[in-house]
């Protein structure tokens, strides 16, 4: 059993865990739970509570006993009964179930819509009658007072199927060309049908009349949805006599008064995805509105988001047990979700037990999930040398990295670094040390880590203190005291290498950028102290000292860079020259190589004449291939050129050609004539 909250709400989720395979035998069983922790920890509500590859419906009888689901591969129903918590019956069908309806209190009539146009009609025995519609269906209802059925589909029509006369009545004709959903009011039995167009048409089953019509499509536009197409009609639900949810194409619903042409609310999944199911919860007045991704559940009064629900595959319909916190999702995955609410309201009779569990999770609350877990980046993974983990069961994938059990964590940092330990309790042992020592009077002292840029930053900041305190402005914050650069003077990684090229041709700069600066603190020092009047004049002749020190600066910076790069050249230089004289002193050993059975070894030449070949051009190979007698171009009496190669062959083709030469000859030695041999009806004549 898992365990969510969003908003507060706690969503426990009963079908999580793994399942075990039906063809193990209860011994393995019972050692699989034993061994296995997520097995022993698992609840299973209902026994095999699954499809074998997806489930598209699921249904609860009126009686609340039966848990009704259809699915694939192959097309078939499964009823589960919930007071023996575990299958009844399985029946397979000739075709996909659209749609299905329990139309008695328990499983004893059962309506199916399959793909093929059929309607087929079970009874508690099993299969009882099946007929078809003329166009393929997607929807039906059942209206309880004249025992019709409406079924709506890729027509403009809504057949009318009666069953207690066993015909089909007058179709109902719309306006509509296509019509994906229907759905008949409860309290006065009002008949609705969603459009491909985004239009809803509702029809009096008394008069056969249509009697309204709502443009949903133009409703569900608002300022901050997107529009892509023409949004239809995805889903239809009625609760009571007055309210109507109407779900769209691209993922938004709208609910509805009866008496009003305007929606009451508009409410956006915010995934452009088509809404598959919705539902009415009375007890909080929420509405719970499904899509392929994500299940909400919000107020229909404000529309404020109570709670969701993400499921790992995708949804395709939901079911509310009635008068419960339970609910049933039937999903592109064999296993078929349950999940229980509690702020929904009590468990099912069935199953009462669920209310105890969850009270007693309330009351001891276990780690997370996460807890047990280490979370590593791929190049982590690759550190520790189990890059060759990924994708099997040991690592779950999580955004840009992965989950992986601790304890296994632990024994390959073990043996990637089995020092880890000890250099991690030194360095602690360091720190330590450190922090007793910053109790004491402490003297001003340059940092273990680049020593000379600490100098020159505590030079400069004497510098602008004296400079500030003249011009009575605050003082700037030291780059040595501050935490963002502290790690700049303690790691020995961002130790500044002074014998490499770009420091080397870096550094007149920064060098004489700080003489600059030095200067330009003294001009201003003497300002300050003449104290003049007009500051016209001595401003002009620093600005003039200034321009002739600058040009003097640059000159001088361009003659040490080109010093620096002509020390880099020599040092290259003699790099090269050191390299040439080892090379000279290695003295290169004999390699030795294995020869493959069956072939000779000729000459190294042959190797090298090879590449010389394939360097040449197509032309220059065809004219030696002539000399050497393996090519031969001929003329055609057409005016085309021929041309017949003659491959060469191996050593061991050879010697099966002269072998079976040699046999021939034998054979040839051997022969016997045959002339002496005649037929006894034709003198004369041999055998054909």
């Amino acid at each position: 059993m898992q365990v969510s909250s969003l908003n507060e709400v706690k969503i426990y989720s009963l079908s999580a865990g793994r399942s075990l395979p039906e063809w193990l035998s209860d011994r393995k069983k019972r050692a699989l739970q034993k061994k296995d922790v997520d097995i022993r920890r698992r609840i299973e509500l209902i026994q095999d509570f699954e499809m074998p590859t997806i489930s598209t419906k699921i249904k609860v009888s009126r009686d609340g006993q039966y848990i009704m689901a259809v699915g694939t591969y192959k097309p078939r129903v499964r009823c589960f009964d919930t007071y023996q918590l575990s299958q009844k019956f399985e029946r397979c069908l000739d075709s996909e179930v659209v749609t299905f309806e329990i139309l008695s209190d328990d499983y004893s009539k059962i309506v199916f819509l399959e793909c093929g146009r059929f309607v087929e009609f079970h009874s508690q025995h099993g299969h009882y009658y099946k007929t078809r519609i003329p166009k393929f269906g997607r929807d039906f209802s059942y209206h309880y007072p004249s025992c019709d059925l409406y079924f709506v589909g890729a027509s403009s029509e809504v057949y009318r199927l009666n069953l207690e006369q066993g015909r089909f009545l007058n179709s109902l004709q719309t306006e509509a060309s296509e019509s994906n959903v229907c759905d008949i009011n409860p309290v006065h039995f009002l008949f609705a049908m969603g459009t491909a167009e985004g239009k809803v048409e509702c029809w009096d089953p008394r008069t056969r009349n249509r009697v309204g019509l709502l443009d949903c499509a133009l409703s569900s536009v608002t300022a901050d949805t997107e529009i892509e197409g023409l949004p239809s009609i995805s889903a239809l639900k009625f609760d009571g006599a007055l309210n109507m949810a109407v779900g769209t194409s691209t993922g938004q619903v709208l609910l509805y008064d009866l008496r009003s042409s305007n929606p009451l609310i508009v409410k956006d999944h915010h995934y452009g995805l088509p809404i598959k199911s919705i539902q009415f919860q009375h007890q909080l007045d929420l509405i719970i509105s499904a899509d392929s991704r994500i299940i909400k559940m919000w107020n229909k009064d404000t529309g404020k988001i109570f709670t969701s629900m993400e499921p790992e595959h995708d949804i395709n319909d939901v079911c509310l047990y009635p008068n419960s916190g339970m609910l049933m999702t039937a999903n592109e995955a064999p296993k078929m979700n349950i999940y229980y609410i509690p702020v929904l309201g009590p468990a099912p009779k069935w199953c009462s037990f669920l209310d105890n569990l969850t009270e007693e999770l309330e009351e001891n609350p276990e780690s997370t999930v996460y807890d047990d877990y280490k979370f590593v980046t791929r190049k982590d993974l690759e550190n520790l040398g189990l890059a060759h983990l990924i994708g099997s069961s040991l690592l779950r994938a999580y955004m840009h990295g992965f989950f992986m059990d601790i304890r296994l964590y632990h024994k390959a940092k073990m043996m990637a670094n089995p020092f880890a330990y000890e250099e991690y309790r030194r360095e602690k042992i360091r720190q330590k040390i450190e922090e007793t020592r910053a109790q004491r009077v402490q003297l001003k002292k340059l940092p273990k880590v680049n020593k000379e840029l600490a100098l020159k930053l505590i030079e400069e900041e004497g510098e602008e203190q004296q400079f500030s305190k003249k011009r009575k402005q605050k003082n700037l914050p030291s780059l040595l005291k501050d935490d963002r650069f502290k790690v700049m003077f303690e790691n020995p990684d961002f130790q500044v290498d002074e014998q490499s090229e770009e420091f080397r041709l870096l550094n007149p700069l920064v060098s004489k950028i700080s003489e600059k600066r030095k200067r330009k603190l003294k001009i201003l020092e003497e300002l300050e102290a003449q104290g003049q009047e007009e500051e016209e004049e001595p401003e002009g002749k620093a600005s003039d000292a200034e321009s002739s020190e600058s040009s003097d600066d640059e000159k001088g910076w361009v003659e040490e860079v080109r010093k620096q790069r002509k020390l880099l050249r020599q040092e290259e230089k003699l790099k090269r020259q050191e390299r040439l004289k080892e090379d000279q002193q290695t003295l290169l050993k004999p390699q030795f190589f294995e020869i493959k059975e069956g072939e000779e070894f000729r000459s190294f030449k042959d190797s090298a004449k090879k590449q010389k070949l394939m360097k040449k051009t197509l032309e220059d190979r065809l004219k030696l291939e002539e000399k050497l007698g393996t090519l031969n171009v001929s003329d055609t009496t057409v005016g085309s050129k021929q041309a017949t190669f003659k491959l060469k062959k191996s050593e061991q083709q050879r010697k099966q050609q002269e072998a079976e030469k040699q046999h021939r000859q034998e054979r040839k030695t051997l022969r016997r004539s045959a002339s002496h041999l005649k037929s006894r009806r034709g003198r004369g004549r041999l055998f054909h």
